[in-house]
């Protein structure tokens, strides 16, 4: 599969320097203030103001929630619910604080802080929101896909409801951030057996790969894809190919978290979602 984006851009690293870099990085997670909560709290990965099908909304929707045209047309339950539980396909749970309807609502209306597409002169169809009732959605996290209490808010005219989730971000911890600003290799791995892991890497078209790479520890599993410039390459297009590539561990992987030597950010299990794309993004403030 090719990118637009180009492959390798690092200089090729030996493996003295995979080394001393994986044991950084391990070090590095497992101090980490981040650690706790993305293997055992909950480290939403999308926005808290969900995803409507947008095939089923009409042309003006799209426009005027860009444009921020809510107008609140039903009084909201100020009260703060009781806590809620949070509900992961591993039969695990998490009770978790929510947030009252008004500021739920006050999430969903804040104003965009891009507007690509701004209201015509006669202003845009506002949002007229006439009804709001709780509800419950699927949402990815560190911990795999969710299960979240959310706001359903009406807007007259919209054929579903505008779903925010409900949970106090207070509550929520942030996506890891990369260490010194390293560019992230490996984007996900799929667990073909106890000990073995397919990678899914990004590589130039004029690079060679020459191996994957890893590093152990009781709590991370550090893992590198060997990839080169082609040595008689003089000229390359920026072009980026993604292959895949097996690595054998000593232990079984069990829970430890999977880690991109390059960026030092943790990897999702079979996933299109790159940690390495948060580095200025944190779900809990949109």
């Amino acid at each position: 599969m090719l990118s637009t984006a180009c492959g390798s851009t690092r200089a090729p690293v030996t493996a003295d320097e995979f080394t001393d870099r994986a044991r950084e990085v391990a070090e590095r997670w497992q101090s980490s203030a981040e650690r706790e909560p993305w293997i055992a709290g909950f480290v939403p990965l999308r926005n808290l103001t969900l995803e409507p099908d947008w095939g089923r909304m009409p042309r003006w929707v799209g426009r005027s929630v860009i444009n921020s045209a809510w107008k609140l047309e039903t009084e909201l339950p100020a009260e703060v619910p009781a806590s809620a539980k949070l509900r992961w396909a591993d039969e695990s749970t998490q009770s978790v604080p929510v947030l009252a309807a008004t500021a739920a609502y006050a999430g969903l209306s804040k104003p965009k802080s891009f507007v690509d597409e701004k209201c015509p002169a006669k202003g845009c169809r506002p949002l007229r929101v006439i009804a709001v009732a709780r509800g419950e959605a699927m949402m990815p996290s560190s911990r795999g896909n969710v299960r979240v209490p959310t706001w359903d808010f009406t807007v007259k005219g919209v054929p579903e409801p505008f779903r925010r989730v409900a949970v106090d971000p207070a509550a929520m911890g942030g996506p890891p951030r990369p260490l010194d600003h390293g560019i992230q290799e490996v984007n996900t791995y799929e667990v073909r057996a106890p000990t073995e892991l397919q990678l899914s890497y990004v590589h130039g078209i004029c690079d060679t790969t020459y191996g994957s790479r890893v590093h152990e520890t009781s709590e991370a599993v550090v893992v590198d894809v060997d990839v080169r410039l082609n040595d008689d390459v003089k000229v390359c297009n920026a072009i980026g190919k993604t292959d895949r590539i097996g690595v054998t561990l000593r232990e079984p992987l069990g829970r430890r978290v999977v880690l991109d030597s390059s960026s030092g950010v943790p990897l999702l299990p079979q996933s299109h979602i790159r940690l390495f794309e948060f580095q200025n993004y944190d779900p809990r403030r949109s």
